[in-house]
């Protein structure tokens, strides 16, 4: 698990105008919410936050928000981070209270790890189908990513969310029939197309130039 601290600071103003003026003087507005508790208008520094996201080496850090000038401190999720579409740069967040001591359902990304054989020895084309999946657990228990070994992948097989090993502590949550990833044959037009990709090699007689 990752844990970040981090300092906020509530919103006197919300809405657009509010929004508006928390990022005109560098900051990101945002909410925090749930954990049988009203919802908190708050905005935080967008460096900080930016740096520390760069740290994380997970897109499922644990937080933990101090209200600034209050004592107050409670563990949090980020739970939706809008970007502008233009800049891409982070608008808003939302923020969801959790009990470190509550299990929690979460969505984790899958990794690939190793060549399949059906790649190396049987001209097989490995298609990514699913690049994430939900899991239950303890905050603490939340992995930066599920790795997936494909390198005894067949042409003609497949890896069912069932077959991916979970650390200590974490459930799959998702319909365990789900694809991760299948290796297939490679289609008739992916072929013709390499084909036509490879130079002729035409062989000259003796006295040709």
């Amino acid at each position: 698990m990752s844990e970040m601290t981090i300092e906020v600071q509530k919103r006197e103003r919300t809405g657009k105008g509010g929004s508006r003026e928390s990022r005109r003087n560098g900051n990101i507005p945002g909410v925090v919410y749930g954990g049988g508790k009203d919802s908190v208008p708050i905005e935080l520094n967008r460096k900080t936050f930016v740096e520390l996201m760069r740290k994380a080496g997970s897109e499922n850090p644990v937080f933990l928000l101090k209200l600034a000038g209050s004592g107050q401190e409670r563990h949090a999720i980020l739970r939706d981070l809008q970007k502008d579409p233009v800049s891409r740069m982070v608008i808003h967040l939302d923020f969801q209270r959790i009990e470190m001591t509550q299990k929690l359902r979460i969505t984790v990304p899958v990794e690939l790890v190793g060549v399949a054989v059906g790649v190396k020895t049987e001209g097989g084309l490995l298609e990514f189908i699913t690049r994430e999946l939900t899991i239950d657990c303890l905050p603490a228990d939340i992995p930066a990513h599920l790795e997936v070994d494909v390198t005894s992948l067949h042409v003609g097989q497949h890896i069912e969310a069932r077959d991916v090993k979970l650390p200590n502590g974490v459930t799959l949550h998702d319909d365990p029939d789900k694809v991760v990833v299948t290796l297939g044959h490679v289609r008739s037009e992916d072929k013709a197309a390499a084909d036509q990709a490879e130079p002729e090699v035409v062989k000259r007689g003796k006295g040709e130039a």
